[in-house]
C-alpha cells in the first residue's frame, strides 16, 4: 500500500440520513482496526438532486484496514489494489445496511 491518503467521493440522494450512517460506519471501521482520528469527511456540494462529499481515509486507518482486513481486501474482484480496495469498502458499507454510491477520486 502506498503512504498516501485515499478518498472517496459518495454521492446520495439522502444526504443527512446517509451522512449519519456514514459516520457510524467509519467509526465501527476505526474502532475494530484500533484507530481513533483515522478519516475525515468534508462539506456536502448539491447538484441535480444529489449530494457530493469526500472521505478521507487518513494513513493510519488505511494501514490498520491492511493489517486487519488484508486477505479480504485481496480475495475481493479487481487487479490493482485501489481497485480491490474500493470493492472491499463498497462491500463494507453495503453489510452495513449503507446504501451509498461511492468512488475512489485520489489514491
Amino acid at each position: 500500500m502506498s503512504n498516501r491518503s485515499i478518498v472517496f467521493e459518495i454521492s446520495t440522494t439522502k444526504y443527512e440520513t446517509d451522512k449519519e450512517l456514514v459516520n457510524s460506519v467509519m467509526k465501527d471501521l476505526q474502532s475494530s482496526c484500533g484507530v481513533t482520528d483515522g478519516f475525515l469527511l468534508s462539506n456536502p456540494a448539491e447538484k441535480f438532486g444529489w449530494t457530493f462529499f469526500k472521505i478521507l481515509f487518513k494513513n493510519e486507518l488505511l494501514a490498520g484496514i491492511q493489517e486487519k482486513f488484508g486477505t479480504q481486501i485481496m480475495n475481493t474482484s479487481g487487479k490493482a489494489f485501489q481497485e480491490k480496495f474500493t470493492d472491499f469498502v463498497t462491500k463494507f458499507f453495503e453489510s452495513k445496511n449503507c446504501k451509498i454510491r461511492m468512488k475512489l477520486v485520489e489514491g
